[in-house]
């Protein structure tokens, strides 16, 4: 059974739980004098875990590392392909500005950036974009490469990877949005997306799963 490491901020919601549960998520927010929606997709993570139960009105009680359990089971059998959704990829020679009308057109918070030959070599995020446009270039004809994160300082995913991991990528590493890759021999070429809002898809359908 796989398990997780859990990071600081994690520990001290089950501190907090353990102590005061069952506590709503607004109540444990201002303990630790966050807003709701930064503690969201950990509470996601602890409760598809089986470290927390939840209940509608009620709050969240601490319940334990449930290994054996059938909430800790559907989550650990979870893989990335399962919640990928499609890619949205751009050619690295486009301009910023045909990059700024793709995201837009595309409503994401992230896309991905590949050479003529379908392989990954950086990746955009709407702050760079919007970060990029504040200043006086001309973006019709600065390329994106110019802008990008390159590889290798993206983090991605594969297929096979466990959802569970995968959130936690996205966690720890503070963005938006992975890629999720095939390995081929001069790279990555990229098959998916897991974002925060994958995690979030995956919550509810284990709430509805197991009725919490």
């Amino acid at each position: 059974m796989e398990t997780i490491e859990l990071n600081k901020r994690q520990v001290e919601i089950l501190d907090i739980v353990k102590e005061n549960g069952p506590i709503t998520g607004e109540q444990i927010a201002d303990r630790l004098s966050l807003t709701r929606s930064t503690l969201r997709p950990d509470l996601a993570i602890l409760t598809m875990a089986g470290y927390l139960d939840a209940r509608p009105r009620v709050g969240y009680f601490y319940s334990g590392k449930k290994s054996g359990q059938a909430i800790s089971e559907t989550m650990t059998k979870w893989k990335v392909k399962d919640f990928q959704s499609v890619p949205v990829v751009i050619q690295e020679h486009i301009s910023v500005y045909d990059a700024i009308c793709q995201l837009f057109l595309e409503d994401v918070g992230s896309m991905f950036v590949v050479n003529k030959a379908g392989i990954l070599t950086g990746v955009v995020s709407r702050k760079d974009l919007l970060r990029i446009s504040i200043g006086n270039q001309d973006l019709t004809k600065m390329p994106v490469h110019m802008m990008m994160t390159r590889m290798p300082n993206i983090t991605v995913c594969q297929k096979e990877d466990s959802l569970l991991s995968a959130a936690q990528l996205l966690m720890d590493r503070q963005i938006d949005a992975l890629p999720v890759v095939r390995k081929q021999e001069d790279g990555f070429e990229v098959v998916g997306r897991v974002t925060k809002t994958t995690i979030t898809r995956a919550f509810l359908a284990l709430a509805d799963e197991h009725d919490i």
